[in-house]
């Protein structure tokens, strides 16, 4: 890909952007918010570089966060403690979900019998059980579901996708995934727990008492969330199912252990092995250490390309020093055009950048591994069915 057509895709999407704003100003969607926390917050932050709409419920169980949102909309959003007052409001259209993983197919599920379009984060479910109840909701209304996949709209990503269709690094028999991070600092300010529904935000999880860093880090405990497998690696094995056109793997292995993080549930540091019908996945990466930060290697027999949300490069097999001969770098935040796609897609009623079957996929893949892992075995997939322990 040449300088001029890349050029071309960052100049593209950025009139995308600008149309978007123009059309919204006449056709506002008027959007509700579900689960305020700080990924809520990077949604609304990106629905606001878009435009086109108008911020007018939201529903928290702690009350802080009610407050913000009120205080974000100037006023203008109603407030509530049940998320389905939101849905029950007849000039709401669409709404973002992003709430506990725990909560996501039961929220989207209710959403949809409310008439609502939903933009609903990853991983789009809890439980592998949870694909097919999640499918049959969406495929069986005429609600636009976009899931929270962002690289798909990504302007660089979709260019890589199309270069390693088009052949252009050769046959690939390996992709590595990675992903650092460092949980290591300074806590949050501590929750006021006479401001939490702490039993709301339960839900359909075991009963239990309140406890400070399950509120806070629920992705690393098993009944809300499932750790880097769901969190992290879901993002990548989604672009790896989009470039490799697959959509689950034949067989998991997974190592995982508690280094420091004692009091989770998940791993904080983590490999896993997939294997697909014609080459393999691998996964590593730690909550210790973020150098190096997150991104995919897909190796090819003509050469290798890395990708990361900053940009891709190409590798070509005998050239010395290992020089990339193709650079792209983004210049938009994949959120903004995820989300751009989506109020697109709410108004032309097409299929978003980013089906129900992609983000139930790239769940799956998680799960899968997930699985493997707290089995201590190998996984071959499909199992002939999922024993009931296996459910978180």
């Amino acid at each position: 890909m040449n300088s001029n057509r890349r050029t071309f895709l960052v100049a593209s999407g950025l009139t995308a952007l600008m149309a978007s704003r123009a059309a919204g100003a006449n056709d506002s969607i008027r959007v509700g918010a579900i689960g305020c926390g700080g990924r809520m917050r990077n949604l609304l932050d990106s629905a606001d570089q878009v435009g086109g709409f108008d911020l007018v419920a939201g529903s928290d169980v702690y009350e802080p966060r009610r407050d913000q949102l009120r205080e974000r909309s100037g006023n203008a959003a109603s407030t509530h403690l049940d998320y389905r007052e939101v849905l029950d409001r007849k000039d709401v259209d669409a709404v973002f979900i992003a709430a506990p993983d725990h909560w996501h197919v039961h929220m989207a599920s209710e959403a949809i019998a409310a008439g609502k379009d939903v933009y609903l984060e990853k991983p789009v479910t809890h439980t592998l059980e949870e694909g097919d109840v999640l499918t049959r909701a969406v495929r069986g209304s005429n609600r636009v579901v976009q899931c929270g996949m962002q690289q798909r709209s990504w302007i660089h990503f979709q260019s890589a996708v199309e270069l390693i269709q088009g052949g252009n690094i050769g046959r690939i028999t390996q992709v590595r995934t990675y992903w650092y991070q460092n949980y290591q600092g300074h806590p949050p300010k501590p929750t006021d727990v006479d401001l939490l529904d702490w039993k709301r935000w339960l839900g359909s999880a075991p009963d239990q008492p309140f406890d400070e860093e399950k509120f806070r880090n629920w992705r690393w405990f098993w009944n809300f969330g499932g750790g880097a497998m769901t969190d992290l690696f879901t993002h990548w094995i989604d672009v790896v199912h989009w470039a490799m056109k697959v959509s689950e793997p034949r067989l998991a292995q997974t190592l995982g252990d508690k280094y420091v993080f004692e009091k989770w549930d998940c791993p904080d540091t983590i490999q896993s092995a997939l294997r697909y019908p014609d080459f393999e996945v691998g996964y590593e990466g730690t909550l210790v250490s973020s150098i190096d930060d997150g991104g995919l290697e897909f190796r090819g027999t003509k050469a290798t390309l890395k990708i990361n949300r900053g940009g891709f490069g190409i590798y070509r097999e005998g050239v010395r020093g290992g020089n990339a001969v193709l650079e792209e770098h983004s210049v938009l935040d994949g959120t903004v055009s995820h989300v751009q796609n989506f109020f697109e897609c709410v108004r032309s009623r097409k299929e978003p950048n980013a089906p129900v079957e992609t983000g139930v996929a790239a769940a799956r893949a998680g799960h899968i591994a997930n699985l493997a892992l707290r089995r201590g075995e190998r996984i071959n997939w499909p199992l002939s069915q999922i024993q009931s322990s296996a459910r978180r």
